[in-house]
C-alpha cells in the first residue's frame, strides 16, 4: 500500500481550525495527521460506549468533521489509521484511543496496567492489537469563556521578584485554606495565600507545571507520582486534578478565576512549561496522542527512523524544526495568553526547543524569530533554563535581550560563598552586579541574569544549611537519584538538632543568601517556604514525593519567623529604592546631579573597608572574606557589606565627604531590622558580624530627587525611556579610584 513520503509532515498548515470547535449546531473536530490514511472521531459516553464516525482530510493534512448536537463536556479521541513501518517513523495503530493535541480539558490519567503501549510487551516493533479505550485519558470539549481579569499594570522588569511554587504543595497543609480547596486552584486564589505573597513582596507568581501531566510509568511501579509535572500530555489543558470541582473543563474556569485573583491582587501568573518532551517517553513508552498520530513528525528519530534522539533525557524530544510542531506549541502560548491570562513563561530544557533538523542547537531558530515578533507576546516574559542534556546544550547568556535566563552560576556561587569554599570576594562583585561576565552584550540587561539560590529541584534553603548529603531514601532508588553537588552545609550536625548555637547559625545563613538574592542586581527568584523554613527533610530529587516531604509546611513561620520579616524587610527595600535594582549595567560611572553636575559618588563601586574603594591588592587577597557594595543615583545611595568569614571583623566606613555625609545601618543578618537606624559618621569603624550581610543607607550632601524606575529592552519584553542614565565626567578622576581587574572598568577578574 502507498503512503504519504516521510516529509509529508513538513507541509504548512492552517492550525487556527484544530482541536473541538463549539459551533451553531454541534462541534467541529479538527486533528493534524498528515501522513495517516483514516482518521476516526472518537465520541465516548460516560459507560465508555463510542461513537466513531469517519473524518475528512484536507490538502495540508488536517482531518476535519462537523457533528451536529455535540455540546460542551462530551468526552471524545481519535483513532488515527495509518502504516505500521517502525523504519519510516510510523507507528499507526487505530487500536490505541489518542488524545488531542488542541484538547482545552483532559479527564484523568493513565490505566497503566492496561494495553496503553503500541507494541507487544518486550518487542518494541511489534504491534499490539489490543483496544486501549479502558486504560487512557479523554478529551474534553469546552466552551468558550471569557478571559480573567486582566492586570491593571505590570511591575517593570527592575521591580519583578518571582515564586516558584506547586499549585497543590503549596496549600495543602494551609491552614487557613477550607480543606475542600487545598491542592487546587482555587486554594491557590484563597485570600489568605494572596495575603502572604503581598507581604513576601511576590510580584510575579511562577507555577511548577499546570499542562495537565502523567505520572512515568516506572514512577507508578514504584507506588509514587509524577508530583512537579514535568511530564506533559495536553499543552492546552489545565491539570485536571488540581481542580476542586470535576475534570469535564470545570478546571479551565477554576483556572482563570485563580489568574483573576491574582490579578485583582496586582500579581502576574508565569507558567513553567515543558514544550521539550512530553509524558509518552520512548517509544517504548505509552502511545496517548501524539506518537500516535506521526511519531516522525512530533518527535526527534535518530537517523533509521526507528529509535528517538534524546536530548532531554526523558526518553524523547519534541522536534521544533516540523513546522506543524512548533506552530502546535506557538498555539499553545498564544492560549494561555489570551484565553488564560497569563502573563509569562519558564521554558523547562529550552535548548531543546532551538534545535534544528539535523539537532543542532540554532540560535537564530525559527522559535526565537516568533517570539520576537509575535504581537501577542508584546509585554509577556519569556524565561529560558537555557541548557538541555544533547550536544551544546549548555547556552546560558546566549539568549538575547528578549529573553531572562537562569543563571545557575549565581546559584552555585552564591551557596559556595556562604559556606566557605570560595577565594576571595572577586566573582562575589561580579555575581552581585547581575553577571556581566555573561550577560552584558548585545544589548541585554541586569534583569536577564534571573538569579536564584534554590529551586524545585535540590535541596530547600533551609536544608542547604542542614543536610552535607542528600537524603532520598523516600525515592524508592537505594539514594543513588538526585545530583550530589548540593554545595551545602550542615554546620557541624547533619540533619535537625536541639542545638541553639548551630540553629542560630543556620538561620543566619539562610537570611544571608536571601539578603544577597534581593541586593544583587537582577530578576530574583525565591522558591516557595524558604522564607520560612520549609524542609525536605534533606531529600533533594523531591519530583514523585506527592507527600508533606514536598508540601510547604506553613506551621514553621513561628519558628522561622525571622526569616520571614528580614525577607520583608528585604522586598520592601528593594521595591522602594531603584537604585538597589538597576537595569543598566555599571561601570564606575559617577553620578551627575538633577542640574548636570558633578556629584563625585559612583553608581557602582566597590568598598575595602580601610576606607576607600578597593585596590589591587584587594582583589587579590584570596583570604579576603569582605566585600562593600557601594551603589548610588541621583536620589540614594546605599552600602551594603558582605561578610562571610566566621569571625567579627571591623571596617572603616568611607572618609571622603563625595561619598555622603553620613551613614545609616538599617539591618543586618545577626540582629534583623533597627528599630531606629544607627547613625554613622565618616570614616567611623564598625565590626560586622561573623557570616553577615549588613545594609546601610548613605545620608547624601545635596538634596535627594525623585528618580522613577530605569527601563528598556526589559525582561517583560516593551520599552521605557531610561530616566536616570548618566554620561560618565570623563575629566574628573577620584583620588582614590578603585584598581580594576585586567580587561574590564571596576569589575574584578572571573
Amino acid at each position: 500500500m502507498s503512503h504519504p513520503p516521510v516529509d509529508a509532515h513538513r507541509a504548512p498548515l492552517d492550525s487556527k481550525i484544530l482541536g473541538a470547535r463549539l459551533m451553531d449546531g454541534g462541534c467541529r473536530f479538527a486533528l493534524w495527521a498528515p501522513r495517516a490514511t483514516r482518521v476516526e472521531l472518537a465520541l465516548v459516553n460516560a459507560d465508555r460506549t463510542q461513537q466513531n464516525i469517519d473524518m475528512t482530510r484536507n490538502p495540508d493534512g488536517v482531518w476535519v468533521v462537523f457533528v451536529p448536537g455535540v455540546e460542551a463536556e462530551q468526552r471524545y479521541g481519535y483513532r488515527v489509521h495509518g502504516e505500521w513501518e517502525p523504519d519510516q517513523g510510523m507507528r499507526f495503530n487505530p487500536a490505541k484511543l489518542l488524545l488531542d493535541p488542541y484538547a482545552r480539558a483532559i479527564t484523568a490519567g493513565v490505566d497503566y496496567s492496561g494495553p496503553i503501549s503500541d507494541h507487544v510487551e518486550g518487542q518494541n516493533f511489534e504491534l499490539d492489537p489490543r483496544d486501549s479505550f479502558a486504560a487512557v485519558p479523554l478529551s474534553v470539549v469546552v466552551a468558550d469563556t471569557p478571559p480573567p481579569t486582566p492586570l491593571a499594570e505590570r511591575p517593570s522588569a527592575s521591580r519583578k521578584v518571582i515564586y516558584e511554587t506547586h499549585v497543590k504543595g503549596y496549600t495543602q497543609q494551609h491552614p487557613d485554606v477550607p480543606e475542600h480547596l487545598r491542592g487546587t486552584y482555587a486554594g491557590m486564589a484563597y485570600p489568605a495565600v494572596i495575603e502572604h505573597l503581598k507581604q513576601v513582596g511576590v510580584t510575579s507568581l511562577q507555577l511548577l507545571p499546570v499542562h495537565h501531566f502523567v505520572s512515568e510509568p516506572f514512577v507508578v511501579g514504584k507506588g509514587l507520582v509524577n508530583y512537579w509535572g514535568y511530564n506533559t500530555l495536553g499543552f492546552f489543558a489545565p491539570h485536571a486534578a488540581y481542580c476542586s470541582v470535576g475534570t469535564m473543563g470545570e478546571q479551565v474556569t477554576e483556572f482563570k478565576n485563580m489568574v483573576s485573583a491574582m490579578h485583582e491582587a496586582g500579581i502576574e501568573v508565569f507558567l513553567d512549561v515543558v514544550y521539550n518532551h512530553t509524558g509518552e517517553g520512548g517509544h517504548e513508552g505509552p502511545t496517548l496522542a501524539y506518537r500516535g498520530i506521526d511519531h516522525a513528525g512530533y518527535y526527534r528519530l535518530t537517523q533509521d527512523l526507528r529509535n528517538d534522539y534524546d536530548v532531554t533525557g526523558t526518553g524523547n524530544s519534541v522536534d521544533t524544526s516540523n513546522p506543524g510542531v512548533l506552530q502546535l506549541i506557538i498555539d499553545s502560548l498564544e492560549y494561555w495568553v489570551t484565553q488564560m491570562g497569563v502573563d509569562g513563561f519558564r521554558f523547562d530544557l529550552a535548548t531543546t526547543l532551538v534545535r534544528d533538523r539535523n539537532h543542532h542547537v540554532d540560535m537564530n531558530h525559527e522559535f526565537m524569530k516568533v517570539i520576537e515578533s509575535n504581537p501577542v507576546f508584546e509585554g509577556i516574559t519569556m524565561i529560558a533554563e537555557p541548557w538541555d542534556v544533547g550536544p551544546y546544550g549548555y547556552q546560558v547568556g546566549s539568549w538575547g535581550p528578549r529573553w531572562g535566563e537562569w543563571n545557575d552560576r549565581y546559584r552555585g556561587f552564591v551557596r559556595d560563598f556562604w559556606r566557605g569554599a570560595t577565594h576571595g570576594v572577586q566573582e562575589l562583585a561580579t555575581r552581585l552586579a547581575g553577571s556581566p561576565d555573561i550577560f552584558d552584550h548585545v544589548g541585554r540587561r541586569t534583569d536577564a541574569s534571573v538569579n536564584f539560590v534554590t529551586a524545585h529541584d535540590g535541596f530547600t534553603m533551609r536544608d542547604v544549611v542542614t543536610y552535607d548529603m542528600k537524603h532520598n531514601e523516600a525515592n524508592g532508588e537505594q539514594n543513588r537519584d538526585g545530583s550530589d553537588d548540593n554545595r551545602s552545609w550542615n554546620h557541624g550536625w547533619e540533619g535537625e538538632t536541639t542545638d541553639p548555637r548551630i540553629n542560630a547559625l543556620r538561620h543566619q545563613q539562610v537570611k544571608n543568601m536571601l539578603a544577597t538574592l534581593l541586593l544583587s542586581y537582577g530578576t530574583p527568584m525565591l522558591t516557595a517556604g524558604d522564607e520560612m523554613g520549609r524542609t525536605q527533610g534533606g531529600n533533594n530529587n523531591a519530583y514523585c514525593q506527592d507527600s508533606p516531604i514536598s508540601w510547604v509546611h506553613w506551621e514553621t513561620r513561628e519558628d522561622w519567623g525571622d526569616v520571614l520579616d528580614l525577607t520583608m524587610a528585604l522586598t520592601e527595600l528593594r521595591r522602594d529604592n531603584p537604585v538597589l535594582r538597576r537595569s543598566h549595567y555599571r561601570y564606575h560611572d559617577e553620578v551627575l546631579d538633577a542640574n548636570g553636575r558633578p556629584t563625585g559618588r559612583i553608581d557602582l563601586t566597590w568598598m575595602s573597608g580601610n576606607g576607600g574603594q578597593m585596590g589591587e591588592q584587594d582583589w587579590t587577597d584570596p583570604g579576603r572574606h569582605h566585600l562593600g557594595m557601594y551603589v548610588s543615583n541621583q536620589a540614594a545611595a546605599f552600602l551594603i557589606w558582605f561578610h562571610n568569614g566566621p569571625d567579627p571583623v571591623s571596617v572603616q566606613l568611607p572618609v571622603e565627604e563625595r561619598w555622603g555625609e553620613g551613614f545609616e545601618l538599617l539591618l543586618d543578618t545577626a540582629e534583623g531590622v533597627r528599630e531606629t537606624p544607627q547613625t554613622h559618621d565618616l570614616g567611623d569603624v564598625i565590626e560586622l558580624p561573623g557570616r553577615s550581610v549588613t545594609v546601610m543607607r548613605v545620608v547624601l550632601l545635596e538634596p535627594a530627587t525623585e528618580v522613577g524606575d530605569e527601563e528598556s529592552h526589559r525582561l517583560d519584553g516593551s520599552d521605557e525611556p531610561d530616566t536616570v542614565e548618566q554620561e560618565p565626567a570623563v575629566d574628573e578622576v577620584a583620588e582614590d579610584a578603585a584598581v580594576p581587574g585586567p580587561g574590564i572598568t571596576q569589575f574584578p577578574p572571573d
